[in-house]
């Protein structure tokens, strides 16, 4: 049996040695050195430790001139660092951090190394994202001191840190390196031993799929990366992220996972293996899903895979009113968008009252907009005047788009479809905004099936760039054209995409929040840390709790059963425990409980 550590409060963790100065190491020494900690620095190459020397001159200068440190603060903070490329130099560590690379044999042999050089109560921490912390432990000498302590790079900008704790770690091992975190001024979130922990082990299956999608050629990069940036609000879209993490870690990370869950979710896209193996890393090598000014550069350049700017497209029909079909509030903020761009809009309900009460609704919205000083008074007036309240889709017959934005429901969206085709005058373009039926059950629910596109737009449409325009194989050239001209006009940024379920959005977001309530399902992790884990380590600016509440749970399965239905992979399985709050009218924040519970207004 492990013998227990002595009690370790984080104050005696007073010096630490940090093993591997890449990007990673030094930013941890740089946290380290700046938070009072006397760090040796050690790593088998010179060049690698005097890159790190120079790297932290660098950094607290850049920190002096902000302001953030004092010439003298920056002295210390210096003088507190030592380098070495002899591993006996971390003889006196409290702690050492290990971040080389991500291979267990390295890994081992430092371990192996270390079990022999430091004190029998020093801590030793991996600061590995995608290996086993038990094995590395179980290899070492004083399995109860090893942890793992997965930092997000760059380490001194990211306030996340996983403390991951294996069956042999001791407590109050954990406990110290817990409250060195929270001295140093980051978030810790406790999880345990697996494959990518919480952040890693959400993100890298979204991204897998997104270089999946790519690869399918389901869609450009370029669209696949704008629509989950400006679809769902994150910073950067996943394949311009695959290359800043390295399209080879990627795949090691992938293949971890994969190895443990055998979730085919996991298994690495072909693609990410194709460009490994030619050396297309990503941003270090210059070229990846992308091609890059130089190695190591951020500057994307121009390859045969950019599009041309302004290329031509077939010349679209003119459009110059516009019907919006429905009464809900996608409806309202969709002739909102419309009317604000110029166009003549008949908003139509099935009555009257419906119609002007969500023609009422767009009043509001514009004050809104007038009380923040996004619009004068009069150009909201001018906006309201050129909507139309109507009782009744006759008021379509002379309109050159029609938007239908009613329940998601295709038999509710077909009978719509056929009513359209009736009162549409001919060349009208038909738009469907849904999320997550096929557009072509709604094509062929009309005699001009050529007619019909997909036009998604996202909730609040006023607020939201994006559109995900869907064609079907029976969709015109010129009434794709003429959508993407309309985008244009309304400054909407268009993506295009097929008739399959999810679409871009969809298909790479929903998948994520699924695995995300199967991590609280098996008890890996609570709410809160996963929400922590993905806002502060994964940029998202709401936790997948958080935006499944807002969604709504029952909205949500809806979309997870479609998509295992169309893509049939056991992965895509709707989580039960997403089940059972459905069933259990636990809907989100709409009914006041889903997976939180909140006040009622």
């Amino acid at each position: 049996m492990a013998t227990p550590l002595p009690h370790t409060p984080s104050a005696s963790l007073t010096t630490i040695a940090v093993v591997g100065l890449g990007t990673m190491g030094t930013g941890i020494t740089e946290v380290l050195t700046k938070a009072g900690r006397e760090v040796v620095g050690i790593d088998i190459s010179e060049a690698a430790v005097a890159k790190a020397v120079a790297t932290l001159e660098t950094a607290t200068a850049r920190a002096v001139e902000k302001g953030r440190l004092t010439e003298q603060e920056r002295a210390d903070a210096l003088a507190r660092v030592s380098t070495s490329t002899d591993l006996r130099a971390a003889a006196d560590a409290d702690l050492v951090i290990e971040v080389a690379p991500e291979s267990y044999e390295i890994k081992h042999q430092i371990f192996r190394e270390l079990d022999g050089i430091v004190r029998p109560e020093t801590i030793l921490v991996t600061g590995t994202n995608a290996l086993s912390v038990t094995r590395l432990a179980a290899d070492s000498a004083r399995p109860e001191r090893v942890l793992g302590l997965h930092f997000f790079n760059p380490a001194p900008a990211m306030k996340l840190v996983e403390v991951v704790s294996s069956v042999l770690t001791a407590p109050t091992a954990v406990t110290a390196v817990t409250n060195l975190a929270l001295d140093l001024g980051k978030e810790p979130v406790a999880v345990g031993d697996r494959p990518g922990f919480v952040a890693d082990g959400l993100l890298f299956g979204y991204l897998n799929q997104a270089a999946a999608m790519y690869e399918a050629k389901y869609a450009s990069r370029e669209d696949i990366d704008a629509a989950m940036r400006l679809g769902c609000g994150l910073p950067m879209g996943p394949l311009a992220l695959l290359d800043l993490i390295g399209v080879d870690t990627a795949r090691t990370v992938l293949e971890a996972m994969y190895a443990e869950s055998h979730d085919r979710l996991h298994a690495p896209a072909p693609i990410l293996k194709q460009l490994s193996e030619a050396g297309l890393t990503g941003r270090k090598s210059g070229r990846g899903f992308y091609t890059y000014e130089a190695p190591g550069s951020a500057a994307v350049v121009r390859d045969a895979l950019t599009p041309l700017d302004g290329a031509a497209l077939i010349p679209g029909r003119e459009i110059r009113s516009v019907g919006v079909a429905g009464s809900g509030t996608m409806a309202s903020g969709i002739a909102e968008v419309f009317a604000k761009a110029g166009y003549e809009v008949v908003l139509a309900a099935r009555s009257e009252e419906k119609a002007q009460a969500a023609k009422a609704r767009i009043g509001k919205s514009l004050s809104r907009s007038v009380d923040k000083g996004r619009m004068t008074a009069e150009a909201a007036a001018q906006t309201l005047d050129r909507i139309t309240a109507a009782g009744s889709y006759e008021s379509f017959a002379d309109v050159d788009l029609a938007v239908e934005a009613v329940a998601e429901d295709l038999e509710i969206k077909q009978q719509l479809f056929q009513a359209l085709d009736k009162v549409c005058k001919p060349g009208a373009v038909l738009a469907t905004t849904t999320s997550s039926l096929p557009v072509v059950a709604c094509a062929r629910a009309t005699s001009r099936p050529q007619d019909v596109i997909g036009m998604h737009f996202f909730n609040p449409a006023p607020a939201m760039k994006l559109v995900e325009v869907v064609r079907t194989v029976l969709t015109a050239e010129d009434v794709h054209a003429t959508v993407r001209e309309v985008c244009g006009r309304i400054k909407k940024h268009a993506v295009d995409c097929g008739d399959r379920a999810g679409f871009i959005v969809n298909a790479l977001l929903f998948p994520y929040l699924n695995n995300a309530i199967k991590m609280v399902q098996e008890h890996y992790a609570s709410l809160d840390d996963i929400d922590a884990a993905m806002k502060l380590g994964g940029g998202y600016p709401m936790g997948p709790f958080e935006l499944l509440d807002v969604v709504g749970l029952d909205v949500s399965l809806a979309i997870e059963k479609v998509l295992h239905r169309e893509f049939r992979d056991p992965g895509l399985a709707p989580a039960p425990l997403l089940e059972h709050l459905v069933a259990a009218g636990c809907l989100g924040r709409k009914t006041g409980r889903g997976f939180r519970e909140y006040a009622r207004r």
